[in-house]
């Protein structure tokens, strides 16, 4: 008896039919069985299911004599199915790569509930990529199992069959089945979840449900859509006929009205002449299964009036819009009207040269080399007034809890008038962030860039030849940006050059080295930067060997994430004795990419999940050893002399797409891994900190750790803040754009 029957229905899907069927039959969850549905298909699915029959036992080809519909192909599956529990595929739908082991692991942690919920995300054809929106839900019901009444907003998730694991034997024992038409989903998903006695979730992505661009039956302008008047009626019914689910009928009768009108306001469903008589049976229905003492409010009130009532409302509703829309442009006129009065008074007004205003990473809050500044300045000039910009509300609401803006730290929100007024009197920015173009540039204000690391991947005006990697760039404008630039603080001789062709502008280099890096510097020459804290936080066994997994984005692909390495097999690969600490890029952090295992595998205690920690700083210093592809994470890990290993399994398509200035597998700082395989080999052999490594480390090291020294921070404030003298790490400098700047002499 296998552990899962996956019941695929197929018609008319020959373009997407390969891809299902090998997102099955390609998991490396093997236990399985795979019934397909030929429902009297027209085109080639039922030749493509006997192929993959032939050479696949695990399949099993049922080809009806006559189309019967999605539903009842489901239905003629059932009988057939032999596995724990099922699982409903459509055809042009996939599953995610691991997405059955990671199912069938939490249905044993679960204890076999009766249903288990798991994530989806929407793949649009045009080869964009969103999560659910609604992934929030699968976190706030926890790891215990429990019943609809008991997490009831578990129904707010897509009413759905393909988004759940169904335990064979209770759908036995419930007699559910599907019924014909559309939005046969709702009669089943409804009395299966309100039924169950143990329910459980799955934090992951393990559906890919395909929007395609037409063909959709639900985007197929019908009178079929009036099905879901009957498709209601049943959910009633089987309310009727269980007493012991009386109390969901206020929710029921809400969540039927609101689901036709959304069916109404679809401008591709309905065919014109049909709407009023949808909105009239909706409405008939509403009445009918209202329950009693039952006070109407909400959006489905309207059902409660006549159709003509619903159109006005329609017509206010769209008005409402524009003259949103039309009022939003007139407030934004005057706005940038004032705000350009203001900033013209503030202009009048003398630069204060003890204002620095500070920014970090898309304005999230005190991080990295300008946090390091800032807090230098805190000590050596405590007469320097620093002020830090913060993106938004809900920013600085997220930064103050997460100790990204500590007590004590001033700051004010990007756009502001407080921003506005500070930004004209500044006399320093110290940032890693491009300001917005409506911020000029006062003369006698100093910029210094700070930049957000080493460079590998292409930038600024290098791009240009990259389409795919500038994708949702302005060039031109970053080049503007980065005119007001006076100082960029480079950590290295090739930081050096590649900022100074990047972006070619009139400012100086300042070899200061990279201020984020003084703490790992001073640990690697004190060795006390073991990332105590960070490993007791995350609950790491003393003694363990921690391997830190960094990748970065993907130019080549939409959404830019791509598993190059399983983390749980990777993890697995290592051994005892070891705890694997995987860090997305932050440009993945709000993306799919975690809800594709690594959230469910943190849950586990798999891999620790160490994206949202805010201080990188910390997490290397907790790490033993850096896996990384391409991150620039690399240059900052080599001031701990620790070993690196690269993992360059992509290198061709990466540099195809980005571009690259240096060939890191040529001149890498440690072993390179080309697949799986060879770097499960580097850490089972123990190559990965042999003497090959630590030649190949210290080559790294002298190149691009050149100008860290420990003192950048301290450098950065008194040569270019307080206009003092201070030796440099190297008082050399090669020749570029800024050639006519003294290196360490303020503006």
């Amino acid at each position: 008896m296998p552990r899962f029957s996956v019941i695929v229905p197929c018609y008319e899907v020959q373009g997407f039919l390969r891809a299902c069927l090998d997102s099955v039959l390609e998991q490396s969850f093997a236990d399985i069985e795979l019934i397909a549905v030929d429902d009297r298909s027209p085109d080639g699915c039922g030749a493509i299911l006997d192929e993959y029959a032939a050479r696949d036992p695990r399949v099993r080809v049922l080809h009806l004599p006559e189309n019967v519909g999605l539903g009842r192909a489901r239905n003629a599956a059932l009988p057939h199915a032999t596995g724990d529990y099922l699982l409903f595929l459509d055809s042009d739908d996939t599953l995610t790569p691991g997405a059955l082991r990671a199912v069938a692991d939490r249905l044993d942690e679960a204890d076999d509930p009766d249903v288990l919920v798991f994530d989806y995300a929407r793949t649009y054809w045009w080869g964009g990529t969103r999560r659910n929106v609604l992934a929030q839900v699968l976190t706030q019901t926890g790891d215990g199992v429990f019943t609809a009444a008991e997490q009831p907003q578990i129904l707010d998730l897509l009413m759905v069959v393909w988004n759940k694991a169904y335990r064979r034997a209770y759908v036995t024992e419930h007699g559910f089945r599907f019924p014909p038409g559309y939005y046969e989903d709702t009669p089943w998903t409804f009395p299966v979840m309100l039924s169950a006695g143990r329910i459980a979730v799955l934090d992951r992505i393990c559906l890919n449900y395909r929007q395609r661009r037409q063909g959709n039956i639900l985007s197929t302008t019908s009178r079929k859509h009036f099905d879901i008047h009957d498709q209601y009626e049943r959910v009633f019914g089987y309310v009727d006929e269980h007493p012991g689910l009386a109390d969901w009928r206020p929710y029921l009768h809400r969540k039927m009205g609101e689901h036709c009108l959304d069916v109404l306001a679809k401008p591709d469903r309905l065919p014109p002449g049909d709407r009023a008589e949808f909105f009239r049976r909706t409405a008939a229905l509403f009445a009918r299964h209202r329950p009693a003492d039952t006070r109407v409010t909400g959006p489905a009130a309207v059902l409660t009036g006549p159709y003509a009532a619903y159109l006005v409302r329609r017509q206010a509703e769209r008005a409402g819009r524009e003259l949103g829309r039309r009022a939003l442009q007139v407030r934004q006129a005057a706005a940038g009207r004032v705000k350009h009065g203001v900033r013209a008074a503030h202009a009048r007004r003398p630069l204060d040269p003890h204002l620095v205003l500070y920014s970090a990473f898309s304005h999230r809050g005190v991080l990295g080399d300008p946090a390091a500044v800032y807090r230098a300045a805190r000590e050596i000039a405590p007469q320097v007034r620093g002020v830090w910009v913060v993106r938004d509300l809900e920013t600085a609401a997220a930064a103050e809890a997460a100790s990204l803006v500590p007590d004590g730290v001033e700051h004010v929100l990007l756009g502001s008038p407080a921003h506005h007024r500070l930004a004209a009197r500044a006399g320093f920015f110290v940032n890693n962030v491009s300001w917005p173009g409506t911020q000029p540039k006062r003369p006698g204000s100093v910029h210094i860039q700070t930049h957000q690391g080493t460079p590998l991947g292409y930038a600024g005006a290098d791009l240009l030849g990259k389409p795919g990697a500038r994708h949702g760039f302005d060039v031109p404008q970053m080049l503007r940006r980065a005119d007001r630039w006076d100082h960029s603080l480079v950590a290295n001789r090739h930081s050096e050059l590649v900022w100074e062709r990047a972006f070619p502008c009139h400012f100086a280099s300042a070899r200061t080295g990279s201020p984020r890096n003084d703490v790992l510097v001073r640990a690697a020459l004190d060795g006390s930067g073991t990332g105590a804290a960070f490993r007791r936080r995350h609950g790491i066994p003393d003694g363990h060997r921690v391997v830190l997994y960094a990748p970065t984005r993907r130019a080549y692909r939409r959404g830019g994430h791509v598993d190059r390495v399983d983390p749980a097999r990777f993890a697995a690969d290592l051994g005892p004795g070891h705890t694997l600490v995987v860090r997305l890029h932050p440009a993945l952090a709000a993306g799919p990419a975690r809800g594709l295992g690594l959230a469910e595998l943190h849950r586990r205690g798999i891999v620790v999940d160490a994206t949202d920690e805010p201080h990188t700083e910390e997490v290397l210093l907790a790490a033993d050893v850096l896996v990384t592809d391409y991150s620039s994470i690399m240059f900052d890990y080599a001031n701990l002399d620790r070993p690196i290993v690269i993992h360059a399994d992509d290198w061709a398509a990466y540099t195809a797409s980005r571009g690259a200035y240096l060939d890191i597998t040529a001149e890498a700082p440690g072993h390179v891994s080309r697949s799986h395989e060879e770097l499960a080999e580097l850490f089972a052999s123990g190559r990965w900190q042999d003497e090959e490594s630590a030649r190949l480390r210290a080559r790294f090291r002298s190149r691009f750790c050149e100008f860290d020294d420990g003192r950048a921070a301290e450098r950065v404030v008194r040569t270019l803040l307080l206009g003092e003298t201070m030796p440099g790490p190297d008082p050399t400098r090669v020749p570029g754009q800024g050639a006519g700047h003294d290196l360490l002499a303020s503006t």
